[in-house]
Formats: C-alpha cells, sequence, structure tokens
C-alpha cells in the first residue's frame, strides 16, 4: 500500500517500483488522501481553466484513473479535502475543514479501516518532514504513521475492522541529494543541460539533512510506466518540463533505481536491502 497525499504524488513518489510489483503479480493500492481539489494547473500546455473545485477534483479524478491504469495498480481515495500550499509572508492561514486540519485519529480512521481490509504487507508513505513543507504532505506522513501502528491493535480503532499489522513500513526518497548529484553529473558529462544543478546549490547552501537511505530497488525497466502515469496528470505534468528533462536512456544507465528508508519493520532485515518484501515470505506468522 502506498499512501500520497494527492492525486499525482503516486506517479512522482515511487512509481517505477509499484508498477514493477505490480506487473509481478503483486497486489498494490494507493492509497490518496486528497482530492488534489486546490492544486494549481502546473502544465503551461494545459489551455484550460477550472473554476471550482469540484470541477478540479472532477478532472483529478479521471487523471488518477488514467495513471493507476498505466502504473497496474488500483487506488482508493480516503476522501480528504486539499489544504493547498500556503504562500506569502505571512502565510496566511490554512482552509476551514482541509486536511491538514483534521485531528488525527478522524483523518487516520479510513486508513486503519483501508489497511485492514486490504491487509499489506509492506506500506510507504513519506518520512515526518514531508518530502517537502506541503501540509498534506506532513499530515499524510502523520496518518500514515499512524495507521502503520494502530491497525493490528484490537484496543484501537475498535468498530473499523478486524486487525491487521503491516509488517513494514517505508518512507520514499525519491529525490536525495545523491540520485541529483549522479544524474546531474551525468547530464553535465554529456554535454547537456542539468536541470538539478540549481536545486543542488539551494541543497547544499541550507545545509539540509539527509535522511538515510536503506533500499534501491532496482526498476528502470519501469519507468516508461511511471512516464506514462505522469503524463496522465496533465494539469500538474508538462511533459516538455521538469520530470522529462534528464534522457530516458541516461537516467536508465545510472540511476536505474528508487531509494526508501526502512523506518519501521516487523520481521528481521539486513540492510542494505534492494527489495521492499525482503524478509517476507507467504509462510511468516503474523
Amino acid at each position: 500500500m502506498a499512501v500520497h497525499a494527492h492525486p499525482d504524488d503516486e506517479s512522482s513518489k515511487g512509481a517505477a517500483t509499484t508498477a514493477m510489483y505490480a506487473a509481478r503479480g503483486v497486489d498494490v493500492l494507493v492509497a490518496t488522501c486528497t482530492g488534489g481539489e486546490r492544486g494549481s494547473v502546473l502544465n503551461p500546455r494545459y489551455g484550460r481553466v477550472h473554476a471550482t473545485l469540484d470541477e478540479m477534483a472532477e478532472v483529478r479524478r479521471v487523471e488518477m484513473a488514467e495513471a493507476a491504469r498505466a502504473l497496474g495498480v488500483r487506488q482508493h481515495w480516503l476522501g480528504f479535502v486539499d489544504s493547498g500550499l500556503p504562500e506569502g509572508d505571512p502565510l496566511p492561514p490554512l482552509p476551514e475543514g482541509c486536511f491538514a486540519l483534521v485531528p488525527l485519529e478522524e483523518a487516520a480512521e479510513p486508513l486503519v479501516r483501508l489497511v485492514r481490509e486490504f491487509r499489506p504487507h509492506v506500506m510507504t508513505t513519506y518520512d515526518p518532514s514531508g518530502g517537502y513543507p506541503h501540509p498534506d504532505h506532513i499530515m499524510c506522513h502523520r496518518v500514515a504513521f499512524e495507521a502503520f501502528a494502530a491497525a493490528g491493535d484490537p484496543d484501537r480503532y475498535r468498530g473499523s475492522g478486524e486487525p491487521w499489522q503491516p509488517l513494514k513500513l517505508y518512507y520514499n526518497h525519491d529525490f536525495s541529494l545523491a540520485r541529483m548529484r549522479t544524474v546531474h553529473d551525468a547530464v553535465v558529462e554529456a554535454g547537456l543541460e542539468s536541470p538539478f544543478g540549481d536545486w543542488l546549490s539551494s541543497r547544499e547552501m541550507r545545509e539540509i539533512p539527509e535522511r538515510p537511505v536503506t533500499t534501491r530497488v532496482p526498476c528502470g525497466d519501469f519507468f516508461g510506466a511511471r512516464d506514462a502515469a505522469l503524463t496522465a496528470h496533465a494539469t500538474q505534468i508538462d511533459p516538455e518540463g521538469f520530470f522529462f528533462a534528464v534522457p530516458r536512456d541516461l537516467e536508465a544507465r545510472v540511476w536505474p533505481v528508487e531509494e526508501y528508508e526502512l523506518a519501521e519493520s516487523h520481521v528481521p532485515v539486513t540492510l542494505p536491502e534492494d527489495d521492499l518484501f525482503a524478509g517476507i515470505r507467504p509462510e511468516d506468522d503474523r
């Protein structure tokens, strides 16, 4: 189960991994916390305007369905309202009723119920920072961590299904400094302009600490599925923009993996890993 904040996050974070496992017969479910209603149209080639939150939510539902087909996964909406990304100084208050303002147990209950119904062995989500400081990404981490911890406890969330304990919890690390440096150097060496130059300088200048990477999943053969899922989100992804600025043959050659941090495990592990299911076997006793 991959838990994400908005439609499109499942296509930009861990998408090739989910596509690979789905192609190998693993039952993969994407849980999407919000409808992405307050997402701006980020693709300058999109050419349409959606005036209301309801209109944008419907468009993003259609995009999400197409992305799920491209990845070969199932998808479930948790039903919360996008908080939007506050901008300005000082930052404005978050909109009333948005996901980031929902009390934790109320926000986690639908995911606990879904975990108990779907019964995943592995869950993925964001680290405590959210990956970047969007309030919905931070809340998504809190909700996923709470569900992982609580779904197996019969004394918590009574009435939300039979208890089920997932065995491993991972954080996505799709934009690690190591990845950006490796790809940046290869692009520059090829005589091309790197999309990561300013980003690297900014990260290094701000001295943002790097979280540990424990697991690198080889999934380069599924970058095509990832790209198809990305372009399905036409309101968000410019097919000639940032996500497609690195030549795909070069990317597959120098960085054919997606990275994760193992946050919690109920099975013995040996690090580093190359498989989210390392240590998990059908005969494991929960």
